[in-house]
C-alpha cells in the first residue's frame, strides 16, 4: 500500500500467542499493521473558535444526500472532514468557499457538526491570510467603500423611491416616531429587478396606510453575507454603524425584504447590545391579509422557492404561502423540495459573489437545477421572497433555455399585480 510517510506511518506489533498443535506447544506470531494519521490538518481547523464541531463528525453520510452543492458536484460536510482528517488543508481548497450556508447538513446532523459557524470562522482566518477569492474581496471592498456589495454610490441609495408612484418617508425628513422602521438592504435598493420589488412593497405599505418610513443614504448593508464569507471586521462596522443609526428614530418594528438581514438582526446584533423585534416582509403582512385591497385575478399556477435564511434559519415556512394563496386566481403547487428541505439558490455565505469560483468545481449552478425543477411542477411562476433569488432565477431560466416557460416573480410583486388591476 503506498502511503504519503509525512501524514501516516506504520506501525508494526507483534503479538505473541501459544498454539497447541498436535499436542506441541509451538509458538505463532500475529502480526498487525496499525495506522497512525497525522491530525493536524483536522486540529488545525478544530483549534479555530467557533470550528470545533467539525471533530464531531463520525462520517454518519447524512449530510451527503441533503447537501445542494452535492447534488451539481463532489461536496457535503462529511466528505470535508474526511479530506481534512487525510491531512487536506482546508484553508487552501475550494471547499472552503463553495458552502453556501444554507443549513441543511445541520439539521440531520446527529452529532450538530454546525458548517454555520464552522464555516465563517475558517473563512476568517483565510480572509485575515489574504486568501480569499478575487470575486470575493470585490465585493468586500465595494462593501467597505460604498456601504454595498454592488459597488454603487451611496447617495443614491434612495433613487428607486421616484418609480414607486406614491410617498415614501425618509426618517431624517420626518422627524418623528412610526409604528415600522422598512430597512430596505442593498439589493431592493440598487439592482433593477430588486427596485421593481421595492416599489411595489412601497405601494402596498402605501395601500395598507403603514405608518412607516426608510433610512434613506443612512442606511448601511446588513453584512450577514459578508460575516458568512469570512469578513467580520466588515460586518462588525457596518453593524455599529446601523445600530446607530437606528439609534436616532423612534419605532416599533424593524421589517425587511432580505431574509439576510433578517438574519443579522435577529441572531447578530443583540450580541452587540442591540435588540429590535424584527419581521420578514411576509410576516408583516400576513395577519394584513384582510385588508389588501386584491382588484385583479391572476391565472397563474405558482411554484414558491423557500429561501434558506427565511425557511432553516428563521423558522418561517408559511407566511409566504398564506400570501400566494390569498392571491386571487393563483394556484400553488409545490416542488418535491420544499420547506423543511427545500433547495438552496446558492446565494447565500457568500455564494452571492463566488459564481466565478464554483463555476468550475459544479455541473451546474444550484440556481440551474432548481430552475429545472420549478418547470418539472408545470408552473408558470416561480415566486421568490428574498431579493438574491429574483436575479439568480432569472438568469437561471435563461441559461436553462426556459424563457417563455417559467417567469420569475417576488411575493411582492404578485400582490401589486393584482391590487393594481
Amino acid at each position: 500500500m503506498d502511503v504519503e510517510p509525512e501524514r501516516i506511518r506504520e506501525k508494526k506489533v507483534a503479538i505473541q500467542d501459544g498454539v497447541d498443535i498436535s499436542g506441541h506447544w509451538n509458538r505463532m506470531f500475529e502480526q498487525r499493521v496499525i495506522w497512525e494519521y497525522d491530525t493536524s490538518a483536522l486540529d488545525e481547523v478544530t483549534a479555530i473558535e467557533g470550528a470545533e464541531s467539525l471533530g464531531n463528525c463520525y462520517q454518519c453520510g447524512k449530510c451527503t444526500p441533503v447537501c445542494p452543492v452535492d447534488h451539481v458536484g463532489d461536496y457535503s460536510p462529511r466528505k470535508i472532514f474526511r479530506k481534512v482528517q487525510m491531512g487536506s488543508s482546508l484553508f487552501e481548497s475550494p471547499d472552503l468557499w463553495l458552502c453556501t450556508t444554507c443549513m441543511n447538513c445541520l439539521r440531520v446532523c446527529p452529532k450538530e457538526v454546525n458548517m454555520i459557524k464552522i464555516m465563517p470562522a475558517v473563512r476568517e482566518q483565510a480572509v485575515l491570510q489574504g486568501k480569499a477569492p478575487t470575486e470575493l474581496s470585490q465585493a468586500f471592498e465595494n462593501t467597505f467603500r460604498y456601504g454595498n456589495p454592488l459597488g454603487e454610490p451611496a447617495r443614491k441609495r434612495a433613487d428607486w423611491v421616484k418609480g414607486a408612484g406614491v410617498p415614501v418617508p425618509i426618517m431624517a425628513q420626518l422627524r418623528r416616531p412610526v409604528d415600522v422602521l422598512w430597512f430596505v438592504e442593498c439589493y431592493p435598493a440598487y439592482h433593477p429587478r430588486g427596485k421593481d420589488a421595492a416599489r411595489g412593497l412601497a405601494r402596498i405599505f402605501h395601500a395598507l396606510d403603514v405608518d412607516y418610513g426608510i433610512l434613506g443614504i443612512e442606511e448601511k448593508c446588513s453584512c450577514d453575507s459578508q460575516r458568512l464569507a469570512g469578513e467580520k471586521g466588515l460586518f462588525e462596522m457596518h453593524t455599529e454603524q446601523n445600530i446607530k443609526t437606528f439609534g436616532k428614530y423612534q419605532f416599533n418594528t424593524l421589517v425587511t425584504a432580505d431574509p439576510h438581514a433578517l438574519n443579522a438582526f435577529k441572531h447578530e446584533y443583540p450580541k452587540y447590545g442591540a435588540e429590535y423585534t424584527v419581521l420578514h416582509y411576509t410576516q408583516f403582512l400576513a395577519p394584513l391579509l384582510g385588508r389588501i385591497p386584491f382588484k385583479k385575478s391572476l391565472p397563474y399556477r405558482v411554484t414558491f422557492h423557500d429561501p434558506c435564511y427565511l425557511g432553516r434559519h428563521n423558522g418561517e415556512y408559511e407566511a409566504p404561502r398564506r400570501l400566494l394563496e390569498a392571491i386571487p386566481g393563483i394556484e400553488l403547487t409545490e416542488m418535491a423540495r420544499c420547506k423543511a428541505n427545500g433547495y438552496c439558490c446558492g446565494g447565500g455565505g457568500g455564494g452571492m459573489w463566488l459564481d466565478g469560483l464554483s463555476k468550475g468545481h459544479v455541473s451546474e449552478r444550484l440556481s440551474e437545477r432548481r430552475v429545472r425543477e420549478a418547470v418539472s411542477t408545470g408552473a408558470d411562476v416561480l415566486a421568490v421572497c428574498c431579493p438574491y433569488e429574483i436575479s439568480r432565477f432569472e438568469d437561471a431560466v435563461k441559461s436553462t433555455g426556459n424563457e417563455g416557460k417559467l417567469i420569475v416573480r417576488d411575493i411582492i410583486e404578485l400582490i401589486d399585480e393584482s391590487m393594481r388591476g
